[in-house]
């Protein structure tokens, strides 16, 4: 007989990773190239214009109010429905559920942990940059401006940049960042570029945000992503931490878990010890029939004393099939001679 341990579905999980110890070798990891340096270098150098533009209000605060004034949601309102549902591919919760789900499909067949963990990450920094930036800056939006003309800047408000456009670029831009071919990539930078341009604009047009807020939401999504390759190796570190805690907690319920018995199927049968002979001070003495019995009684049967078989009273079965006789003789009792006369 061998007893195996029931696997749980965690362990199923790891099992399907450790299939393939090793990253596939047509997925390769975006490193920072030249090309990609002088991208985050040109990125950076527009956030700041951008935040420089809006802090000494020059022509761009005024394109805001203009904008803000001409109010597109009153110029096409046969749209407003449809971009009231769209605007959700920028919020951060929906689309990351999204994602996640596909991305976590993308780590059980490649057998690796890295699509979700890059995913975390990404989210993480731009929850970082974004959120400082907005707290920093303070800048109200179109609906609660106070003063026409100002950049509204330092009031309190938590608008700039919009984190729509942000949170649109990080989240459709980490499927191109993850592709695994070069075609792939292209495509999927494209349609992330195209839904995070529509969903900032959306926000214009539903009057949430400043335009100067979706170029400088749209600057910094761009930055996350660019820099993500310097964030690979802690991404790896983490992987391997990961896989190292989940093998000290194999090996610990391994040492706790009893060890499989495996009985060999052709094993010869043990050898019998011989029975000695029975004795007279063996054999058991029977007792009589109308004696009474030991008051202790065994488990199985109902506690308390147990009468002899010749005190208990007889007990006619209920629903006997017998028919009653009146002329029958109870047992024991001598039957009665019929009287001749003489």
């Amino acid at each position: 007989m061998r007893t195996e341990r029931n696997l749980t579905r965690l362990d199923r999980v790891f099992a399907r990773l450790d299939r393939e110890p090793e990253r596939p070798a047509h997925i390769d990891v975006p490193h920072m190239s030249r090309h990609r340096v002088v991208l985050l270098v040109a990125t950076l150098a527009f956030y700041v214009a951008i935040v420089w533009a809006v802090a000494i209000t020059s022509w761009l605060v005024r394109f805001d109010w203009q904008v803000m004034f001409f109010r597109p949601y009153q110029q096409w309102p046969e749209i407003h429905a449809f971009l009231d549902y769209y605007v959700v591919l920028g919020q951060r919760g929906p689309t990351a559920v999204m994602v996640a789900a596909w991305l976590g499909w993308r780590s059980w067949r490649q057998h690796t942990l890295r699509p979700l963990l890059t995913l975390g990450a990404s989210l993480l920094l731009l929850n970082i940059t974004v959120g400082a930036a907005k707290l920093g800056m303070g800048r109200l939006g179109p609906h609660y401006a106070i003063t026409i003309g100002s950049n509204e800047m330092g009031m309190g408000g938590d608008i700039f940049p919009s984190g729509h456009t942000a949170n649109a670029v990080v989240t459709w831009g980490i499927l191109a960042y993850l592709a695994s071919t070069p075609r792939a990539r292209r495509w999927l930078s494209a349609v992330s570029a195209v839904t995070s341009l529509g969903v900032g604009l959306t926000t214009v047009y539903l009057g949430t945000h400043w335009l100067s807020d979706v170029l400088l939401g749209w600057a910094a999504g761009l930055l996350i992503l660019l820099a993500l390759p310097w964030f690979e190796p802690l991404i790896a570190r983490a992987e391997d931490g990961i896989f190292g805690l989940r093998d000290a907690w194999r090996n610990r319920r391994g040492r706790t878990a009893p060890a499989p018995v495996t009985v060999p199927v052709n094993a010869p049968a043990p050898l019998t010890q011989p029975v000695p002979a029975a004795t007279e001070e063996d054999v058991p003495v029977r007792e009589p029939v109308g004696a009474a019995r030991s008051a202790r009684a065994p488990g199985y049967l109902a506690p308390g004393p147990h009468t002899a078989r010749s005190e208990r009273t007889p007990v006619t079965p209920v629903g006997s099939r017998r028919p009653p006789h009146s002329d029958r003789v109870p047992r024991g009792a001598s039957p009665a001679r019929p009287l001749t006369g003489g």
